[in-house]
């Protein structure tokens, strides 16, 4: 309450203690976890960068915690709960939907939570069981996990101004990337594919 109003009167008083008191326990928070929270001001207080954590941490045991009691809220002789997914931009979000819309109709318990983001973050958040499943586009590391491929190919894209010569092209290949400068994804692995274009042309990626 304290970070979210940014004022501990306020928050205090959402709270129903005085504000001496939620003062002192954040300052005990402070000297247990050992790390300044605030940055106190005589009208405002304001997370600091291991305040953003704490705050990111507490959030992320909040959700696990409610997912995990929503799961035994059952009816008897009824599959019932909550599965949480997470899954980037792709056009194979298009065949999850039509697979929960299904599954919705034999299960109407089941409720769905749906996260958005690149691999590396659906993976993180699956390791720590705040996802049930995953859905993202290889390169990706999948060894350790059951898995199924999707029965849509993803298509490689990139965006480009109109009047660029890449714009004229039916298709844009790896050679044709050579000495132009992009703004590319972050994950390491997509960034192996895009520097090794020759292996992907012989594997059947004809364009990115």
């Amino acid at each position: 309450m304290v970070a979210r109003g940014e004022n501990i009167t306020k928050a205090a008083k959402l709270l129903h203690i005085t504000q001496p008191t939620l003062s002192r326990q954040l300052m005990q928070l402070e000297e247990e976890l050992g790390a300044r929270l605030f940055n106190r001001s005589n009208h405002r207080i304001i997370l600091t960068e291991d305040g953003m954590l704490l705050k990111r941490r507490a959030q992320e045991l909040i959700s696990l915690a409610d997912k995990t009691k929503r799961e035994f809220i059952r009816e008897e002789n009824q599959l019932a709960g909550e599965i949480s997914i997470g899954c980037g931009e792709l056009s194979s979000v298009s065949c999850l939907s039509s697979l929960i819309a299904s599954f919705r109709e034999a299960y109407p318990q089941v409720r769905y939570e749906l996260f958005s983001g690149n691999a590396d973050n659906v993976k993180d958040r699956m390791e720590r069981g705040l996802l049930d499943i995953g859905l993202f586009s290889e390169p990706a590391e999948i060894s350790k996990y059951e898995f199924i491929r999707m029965p849509v190919k993803e298509t490689w894209g990139i965006l480009v101004r109109g009047d660029s010569p890449l714009a004229a092209k039916e298709a844009v290949r790896p050679e044709d990337l050579a000495e132009v400068p992009l703004l590319t994804a972050k994950r390491e692995l997509v960034q192996n594919e895009l520097v090794t274009g020759s292996e992907i042309i012989r594997s059947g990626w004809k364009s990115l």
